[in-house]
C-alpha cells in the first residue's frame, strides 16, 4: 500500500462542531466512575461507533486495586429552616460530592459546615469533589451562597445507593493491515465538566468514526474509560495481549484556547513522543512538550514500569493550569468548536507520521541515481533535497521519520519525496 494522508482522510469538514454538539448532549450527565450516569454516556458513543460495553462487577481485584461498588444518585438538596432548597442537585450535578453515600437528616450549620465544599477565591463557582474509596457525604457549593447562610435547622437529602454493582467501560477495535495497535484513551467518568473531559471523550468518539471509514495501516483501539481504576482494569483484563500495542495517546483536555501540549511517555524517545514533537515543530503553531512524570491522568497507568508502553497524553492547557480546571466554570462556554478540531488535526497529524513512517531500502546505493532521466528533477512540488535525503538514509535502517528529523525537513516533504521515489522504483519498502 503506498503512502496515504491521513490528516485528508479523516479531517472531516466542520469535524470541530460535530464534537461540540456531542459534548453539549452528554454535558448534563452526572457520570462518576460506575454507575447509570456512565452507561448512558457509553449508549451515545454507541450511537456513533460500535463499541463494546464491558461489565466488570464489584469486588474484581485489578492489581492491587478492587473494582468498587457501584453508585447512583437520582436527587439531592439542601433546604434552609423555611423549607426552601437552597442547593439543589437539580440545578448543577456538580452541587453533591461524587459518590456521597444516601443521607437524610436534620443538622445545625456547623454540623453541615463539615460537610460544604467552596472556593473562596472564586466565590461564584461550585467546585468538583469526589469521595470515591471513602464513605463519606457532602454538598459543593458557590462561596456566596455559604456567606448568606443562616444558623439552620437545614433538611439534608442524599437520594443515592452505593451498592455491589459493575464498573462500565467502552472499546473498540479498528482493524487495520496489521496487528501492531495504536491505542486512543480517554476518561469518561466526569459529571458537567466540558473541557475535562467531555473535550476527550468527544473528540476520540468522532476521531473513531472517521478512521473506521478509510484504511490504515495499523489497528486502532479506543478506550472510553472511568479514571484510574477504569485503565488499571483494563491493563488487568488485557495484559496477555499488551505486546500489540506500538503507540499510544491520552487525550484529554483538547478544547480549551491554550496551545497543544503533549507528555511524552516514561520512555521519553518512543516513536509517538518523536512523532508529536515532529508535528508540533513543523506545525507553525505554539505548543509545548512536556517530559514524563508519574502524575497526570491515565498516562501513568500505561507508563507504570511493569508495562512501560509507549503512551504519551495530549492536551492543551495541562490540568490545572487553568483556574476553571474542576469547577463550574469548565462549562460549554467554555471550550470553543475550532479549538476543538485544531486538536483534532493535531492528533491527525501525529497519526499521519505512524502511519507512513516506514522503512525503505535503496535500490541504487552506489553514489546517487540520476534523477534528470527519471524526470524527477522536473516533479512538480516534490523537493529535490528532500529526494537526496531519502536516498541517502534509504539503507534499511532508517525510517521515513528518522529522515525527517535528521534533515530537519517536514514530515510531509519526505513521504512526498519517497512517493516519488517509489514509483521510479528508486527505492523500496522493508516489510517484516
Amino acid at each position: 500500500m503506498g503512502m496515504t494522508d491521513m490528516t485528508d482522510a479523516i479531517a472531516e469538514k466542520g469535524v470541530g462542531q460535530q464534537i461540540y454538539q456531542m459534548m453539549a448532549e452528554l454535558y448534563p450527565i452526572c457520570r462518576s466512575i460506575t454507575g447509570n450516569g456512565l452507561r448512558q454516556t457509553m449508549q451515545i458513543i454507541q450511537r456513533h461507533v460500535p463499541i463494546e460495553i464491558h461489565e466488570v462487577p464489584t469486588g474484581t481485584r485489578v492489581f492491587d486495586w478492587t473494582v468498587p461498588k457501584e453508585w447512583n444518585i437520582r436527587d439531592a438538596y439542601i433546604k434552609d429552616a423555611d423549607g426552601k432548597k437552597i442547593i439543589d442537585f437539580q440545578e448543577s450535578n456538580l452541587h453533591v460530592l461524587n459518590y456521597s453515600i444516601p443521607i437524610r437528616t436534620h443538622v445545625s450549620l456547623g454540623d453541615l459546615k463539615k460537610h460544604l465544599f467552596t472556593l473562596a477565591d472564586r466565590p461564584e463557582w461550585i467546585p468538583y469533589r469526589t469521595s470515591y474509596y471513602r464513605e463519606d457525604w457532602g454538598f459543593c457549593l458557590r462561596h456566596t451562597q455559604f456567606l448568606a447562610m443562616e444558623e439552620g435547622p437545614y433538611e439534608v437529602v442524599i437520594d443515592s445507593t452505593l451498592e455491589d454493582g459493575f464498573l462500565t467501560y467502552g472499546e473498540i477495535c479498528l482493524e487495520g493491515e496489521n496487528e501492531e495497535e495504536i491505542l486512543i484513551s480517554t476518561h469518561a467518568c466526569h459529571p458537567s465538566l466540558a473541557n475535562d473531559n467531555l473535550s476527550g471523550v468527544c473528540l476520540a468518539t468522532m476521531l473513531a468514526k472517521q478512521l473506521a471509514t478509510v484504511r490504515h495501516r495499523f489497528s486502532y483501539r479506543f478506550l472510553f474509560l472511568p479514571g484510574t481504576i477504569g485503565a488499571i482494569t483494563w491493563l488487568y483484563m488485557n495484559e496477555r495481549t499488551l505486546g500489540k500495542i506500538k503507540n499510544g495517546l491520552v487525550l484529554t483536555g483538547v478544547g480549551d484556547s491554550g496551545n497543544i501540549t503533549y507528555k511524552k511517555s516514561r520512555r521519553g524517545d518512543a516513536e509517538i513522543d518523536r512523532a508529536a514533537r515532529h508535528v508540533l515543530g513543523h506545525s507553525g503553531r505554539p505548543g509545548q512538550i512536556l517530559e514524563f512524570s508519574p502524575y497526570g491522568y491515565d498516562e501513568r497507568q500505561y507508563c507504570s514500569p511493569g508495562f512501560n508502553l509507549p503512551v504519551g497524553r495530549l492536551s492543551r492547557t495541562p490540568f490545572g493550569e487553568y483556574p476553571e480546571y474542576h469547577t463550574s466554570a469548565d462549562n460549554l462556554e467554555f471550550v470553543r468548536s475550532d479549538y476543538l478540531e485544531d486538536s483534532y488535526l493535531a492528533i491527525s497529524g501525529i497519526l499521519d507520521v505512524l502511519e507512513n513512517s516506514r522503512t525503505y531500502l535503496n535500490q541504487n546505493p552506489k553514489c546517487e541515481p540520476q534523477l534528470g532521466k527519471r524526470g524527477l528533477y522536473s516533479s512538480i512540488g516534490v523537493n529535490e533535497l528532500a529526494m537526496l535525503w531519502v536516498l541517502n538514509l534509504c539503507d534499511g535502517g532508517h525510517s521515513l521519520l528518522d529522515i525527517a528529523e535528521r534533515s530537519g525537513m517536514n514530515f510531509k516533504v519526505i513521504a512526498q519525496a519517497a512517493e516519488a521515489l517509489i514509483k521510479s522504483r528508486l527505492i523500496i519498502e522493508l516489510t517484516g
